[in-house]
């Protein structure tokens, strides 16, 4: 198979509202936008956000998103926590913190619940290099 797109589709019942926090919070522009689909581009970087009622679902999976988690990674994960949380007044789900696996980061919830993951990469403990490829 050969692809020429993969993005995610965040089903929510808060799609202006999705639309807004991901303009406004993470620089993304809108390409497409119905009362039920917002397409949004950062660079190379799509998402999209869909009506989880609208019948373009199946029946059975008209739901909104759960137990979902999107990485961004940045290069300074400390001053996306003070623009974010500390000057943005996002909550936070996760405060920031330094992980032995090789991550600062902190975590944030979109309006629909979807969790917001922002990482910088750093040196993991000795114990976790071995384990990286």
């Amino acid at each position: 198979m050969e692809l020429s797109s993969y993005y995610p589709v965040i089903c929510t019942d808060k799609v202006a509202e999705s639309r807004d926090f991901y303009v406004e919070r993470f620089g993304f522009e809108v390409t497409f936008e119905a009362d039920w689909y917002v397409s949004l581009r950062r660079g190379a970087y799509e998402l999209a956000l869909l009506d989880h009622a609208h019948p373009t679902l199946p029946e059975a999976y008209r739901k909104r998103a759960a137990g979902v988690l999107l990485n961004f990674e940045v290069a300074d994960v400390d001053a996306e926590w003070r623009r974010l949380v500390v000057d943005g007044g996002l909550k936070p789900e996760l405060e920031l913190r330094s992980e032995d696996f090789g991550q600062r980061h902190f975590i944030v919830a979109d309006p629909t619940g979807v969790l917001i993951d922002v990482i910088t990469n750093i040196e993991p403990t000795e114990e976790y290099a071995a384990q990286y490829a």
